[in-house]
């Protein structure tokens, strides 16, 4: 993460896209299967990852302070894209049904991070989690300092070993 910090203007904005799908990682950050050798579901996996998206956000808006530049994190939505091509072929035809209903569009679904990167409103608000250009309260975990903290100091040793 240095290398970004070091080319972030002093008014720079980080804006990372995590999910309301944080909620299906029920034992928080698996410190100890960060590998996944003892299994995970996908979802498991994927509802895992989106919280420690949440966790890093919260500990880079702390380390980056109050001197102008920002943080923050969203759930974009469930949105109709090209990622539904996997799915089986019932499911598919079940999501084509639903899209009217309660998918949003690319458009839509772009709009949140959008919002945090440029509108004058946030230029200021740090280590937020946002929903549909509001802010939105993620699961209690995910406001955890010292998980944040820990898992930000694991990340910079697993970097460090692959660097």
């Amino acid at each position: 993460m240095t290398g970004l910090l070091d080319r972030l203007a002093p008014t720079g904005r980080v804006v990372v896209v995590a999910s309301n799908a944080h909620r299906r990682a029920p034992a928080g950050i698996e410190f100890d299967n960060l590998s996944g050798a003892r299994g995970y579901s996908p979802m498991r996996a994927y509802g895992q990852s989106k919280l420690a998206n949440i966790l890093f956000t919260r500990e880079l808006a702390r380390r980056l302070g109050s001197g102008g530049q920002t943080a923050n994190c969203l759930h974009p939505g469930v949105i109709a894209t090209n990622l539904m091509r996997t799915v089986p072929l019932v499911g598919r035809v079940a999501m084509s049904l639903a899209t009217p209903l309660v998918l949003k569009t690319a458009a839509e679904g772009a709009a949140t991070q959008c919002y945090l990167a440029t509108n004058p409103a946030v230029a200021n608000v740090t280590g937020v989690y946002f929903r549909d250009c509001n802010p939105a309260e993620p699961r209690p975990m995910a406001k955890d300092d010292a998980t944040a903290a820990r898992l930000w100091t694991t990340s910079e040793e697993i970097a460090a070993k692959v660097a």
